[in-house]
């Protein structure tokens, strides 16, 4: 049986680079760095000094009141960019069947709520409980947010798998077309853990750089790499089956071919490349392209000494000799590593890039690792004609997720 196509339609960012598509773009295009010194918690007694804040957000301006005070700050983040995605796709629930529309999410925990209100509750007893606790610190409120905000009946889900988590949403997204449970999907994810507990927990694994310039502090595949940027944000899409895209007369932005999963089953912490291979090969299959029909890959690139390397070894393995002339970029350098968002903003950089025929780069690339020896668009965005490229997003712990995004060519 053939599958139905599916299409993107509409998109929307809420980032420390950009609080819409047209500024988010222009900072790729230019290689713009959001990142900065940490200014939300005083980082004195901290080793970890950077980060890619968001600043300027006024949550009340995109989301009442209300919603804002009831939900932990991922949310408003994430309906802005939902809202975007909606608006760019012109999507009008008054004239779809509410039925047909879904949506897959993915949102960070707000850990530091947690933490407090269980001081609250040894301190002051059970009373003194919050009563919305469970739904502020439920990883399921963004799906339920977008879901409310769009009035879509259809299915609403919530996923998890840590660094991949904004990809597998869009993949289960497209699924949820494939099996005729919707028309419309909305997908993507919204993180804003950047918070005191979420930085000790990562410097003392050891997977933030210590690195206090700014300048220097993200620089993926470079040699002196030392530790990703933590970053917040969120990432939003509009998936639509071509023919319902087609007969409301939407305007289809690229076609995402295919998505793949895997399971590394290695190390709660450590990559293991050859897992991350086969996420990318069966991406590849699924889209039915070949490896050398690939024209850009957006790495998931964090600027840590283990996932870089293992990145690059599982691009090898795919792609063997054409390996060294696809190339390749992290968006991380410029706006840091937004956890459960990452997957799905960086899935727009590269719907972006196909628009805009032009690669985002990897800034701060300054000296070559002999053991990250591909083309990783260093420094400066480069022209291109991009017709068929691959985004890898690889969680930590070992859940692997990548997908086909092509330029829409309607036979």
């Amino acid at each position: 049986m053939d599958r139905r196509r599916v299409v993107i339609t509409g998109m929307g960012v809420a980032t420390p680079l950009g609080l819409n598509l047209k500024d988010f773009w222009a900072g790729l295009a230019t290689g713009k760095s959001s990142i900065k010194r940490i200014s939300r918690f005083d980082v004195s007694n901290y080793p970890v000094k950077v980060a890619a804040e968001i600043n300027g957000f006024e949550p009340t301006k995109y989301v009442d009141a209300k919603v804002v005070d009831r939900n932990p700050r991922c949310v408003p983040i994430g309906l802005a960019a939902a809202k975007e995605a909606m608006t760019t796709a012109g999507l009008d629930m008054a004239k779809e069947d509410t039925k047909r529309v879904g949506v897959v999410t993915a949102n960070s925990i707000e850990n530091e709520y947690i933490v407090k209100q269980n001081e609250v509750f040894k301190e002051r007893g059970a009373r003194r409980a919050d009563p919305l606790f469970i739904t502020k610190a439920s990883p399921t409120v963004m799906s339920i947010q977008v879901g409310m905000l769009a009035g879509a009946n259809g299915p609403n889900i919530s996923v998890n798998s840590l660094c991949a988590s904004g990809t597998d949403a869009i993949g289960n997204a497209l699924n949820h077309i494939h099996l005729g449970n919707a028309d419309v999907m909305i997908a993507g994810g919204s993180d804003a853990s950047l918070e005191p507990i979420s930085i000790a927990g990562l410097n003392v694994l050891g997977a933030l750089t210590r690195e206090e310039d700014p300048a220097k502090a993200c620089r993926p595949f470079d040699l002196n790499r030392s530790g990703f940027v933590y970053g917040e944000g969120a990432g939003m899409i509009v998936l639509e089956s071509l023919e319902h895209a087609k007969k409301r007369g939407a305007p289809i932005l690229a076609e995402l071919a295919s998505v793949a999963w895997s399971f590394d089953a290695y190390d709660s912490t450590a990559p293991f490349f050859e897992t991350e291979a086969l996420a990318i090969s069966k991406a590849l299959q699924n889209a039915g392209v070949k490896p050398e029909d690939t024209d850009y890959i957006n790495a998931h690139g964090t600027s840590t000494k283990l996932n870089d390397v293992s990145e690059t070894k599982a691009i090898k393995l795919v792609f063997k000799d054409y390996a060294y002339k696809v190339p390749i970029s992290s968006s991380k350098s410029m706006f840091g590593h937004m956890i459960a968002a990452a997957g799905a903003v960086e899935a727009i950089v590269t719907v972006l890039a196909i628009n805009n025929n032009l690669i985002p780069p990897t800034i701060n690339y300054t000296t070559p690792d002999p053991e990250c020896d591909l083309d990783y668009v260093p420094n400066k965005a480069r022209p291109a004609q991009l017709n068929v490229c691959l985004k890898n997003s690889f969680g930590l712990g070992g859940q692997n997720c990548c997908m086909v995004i092509k330029r829409f060519r309607d036979k």
